[in-house]
């Protein structure tokens, strides 16, 4: 009984409260019409866009380390050999354990890394391998770098790229027999024995097996690089693990014919050589004679894009001192028809140059500023399959721009890897071969700058 007039007591009160209200349109503040906001769109279309080379930078010990021999009908020639030097086994001084010993083969194991990029149906490619004429040594090296290599070959395969196909093979069992295992996707290429002997086993001084620094002045370093008359069809860009790549050399003790050991020569430090040679329509747009006025975004160091304003402050200035930016966004488009077979670049990013002409992030995409704390989710960049678009929100770059508070030293538009991060990439990208075209400055998909501004009438 009591809920009962409890709830009869609230039900009286509401009905006070609703029936003391004559207007319900009066509820609110009122908008004086002498201070209304209208949000109004300008549409800025004649954004100079001109494409420059991605500066170099250093390939040392990248996840994703490229080998590269790739026609591209728009773009032109990618190469991208590989460099890389090797340790003993147990990346310490190494003992023979049995003189009685025989090498019954040796490997070069490869393992594949994500991203192929270019044509696997039609294309054969051929893996060489060399021995290099100087040490690789311990330190920076760049993209640019090109190597000395001994012409004899250390190793050699003709192949199909399988980059995701995991193959079986034979494990090695102690005091058992042997068993078949599955690996995960990686190329196995018959390596020279008498290289291994020469440099590691009886054949090579006792020196080099005593110390690191003695085997490496001796080996010197392999150098990895794709036959370009051996490799037909368009051939492509392939990734591989060469944190994981070794030698394995298996051995048998005097004339037993099973394997009963294996010994691992890894990879210690490795770096990617590469080169573009580009197509004509690709040399016209990079040295301002392009009568289509196209744009070309390369990964692998290749190319990127200066994008400048010349209309934004005299656009604006028209408009008076009263005016607020509520939303900038630039809009770049992929032209039709240029991401079949190929498909496009998974993620561009935008960055602008400081006084010393350094990277740096511009505002909304810059952690340490109020308007970039959200840079990494909302900065955008991402390719757009259903449209064709990628997407920038610059707004408080725009801001800065018209208000003086920052200096145009530099826009660019560039490949970048595609990985989330906390933070908004903008260094050259090394481990995506991915390319884009952008329509032209006469095409209507050209890049586009789009403001939402609002006038304060005042």
């Amino acid at each position: 009984m009591k809920f009962f007039k409890l709830g009869l007591l609230t039900l009286l009160i509401s009905l006070f409260i609703l029936s003391s209200c004559k207007n319900q349109d009066g509820i609110g503040l009122g908008v004086e019409p002498g201070n209304q906001l209208d949000g109004s769109l300008i549409a800025d279309t004649n954004v100079v866009v001109t494409n420059v080379l991605e500066d170099s930078s250093s390939t040392n010990g990248l996840v994703r380390t490229p080998l590269a021999y790739f026609k591209d009908p728009e773009f032109g020639v990618t190469e991208s050999n590989i460099a890389a030097q090797l340790t003993l086994p147990g990346r310490a001084a190494y003992t023979l354990t049995d003189s009685a010993y025989v090498v019954d083969s040796v490997v070069l194991v490869m393992p594949y890394a994500e991203g192929f990029y270019g044509d696997s149906l039609t294309s054969k490619f051929k893996l060489d391998v060399h021995q290099l004429n100087e040490k690789y040594e311990a330190t920076t090296y760049y993209n640019t770098k090109t190597w000395d290599y001994n012409s004899a070959l250390l190793a050699t395969k003709t192949f199909i790229a399988r980059p995701h196909d995991t193959l079986k093979i034979t494990s090695i069992v102690d005091g058992a027999a042997d068993t078949l295992i599955k690996v995960r996707p990686q190329l196995r290429i018959p390596f020279s024995t008498a290289f291994i002997n020469s440099q590691l086993l009886r054949g090579a001084p006792a020196a080099n097996r005593a110390s690191t620094l003695a085997f490496q002045n001796s080996v010197k370093g392999l150098y990895f690089t794709l036959d370009k008359a051996g490799t037909t069809g368009p051939g492509g860009n392939l990734m591989f693990q060469m944190d994981s790549t070794r030698i394995d050399i298996y051995m048998r003790v005097g004339t037993n014919t099973i394997d009963t050991t294996m010994i691992t020569v890894p990879v210690s430090q490795h770096m990617a050589s590469v080169k573009h040679t580009y197509s004509a329509n690709v040399q016209a747009a990079l040295n301002k004679t392009s009568t289509d006025g196209l744009i070309y975004l390369q990964g692998l160091a290749g190319l990127r894009a200066k994008l400048e304003f010349p209309d934004l402050k005299n656009k604006f200035a028209a408009l008076g001192s009263n005016v607020i930016i509520n939303r900038a966004e630039i809009v770049v488009t992929a032209r039709t028809g240029t991401t079949i077979p190929y498909r496009p670049l998974d993620k561009l990013t935008l960055y602008q140059l400081d006084l010393a002409k350094q990277r740096i992030r511009i505002q909304d995409a810059d952690l340490n500023d109020p308007r970039g704390g959200n840079g990494p989710t909302y900065f955008g960049g991402y390719y757009n399959k259903a449209n064709g678009e990628y997407h920038f929100l610059v707004t408080g770059y725009i801001q800065d721009l018209l208000r003086g508070k920052t200096v145009d030293y530099g826009t660019y538009l560039a490949p970048v890897d595609p990985a989330s991060s906390t933070t908004v990439n903008i260094n050259p990208v090394l481990t995506y071969a991915e390319r884009t075209v952008i329509s032209g400055k006469n095409s209507p998909s050209r890049v586009k700058l789009n403001i939402i501004y609002t006038k304060i009438n005042q």
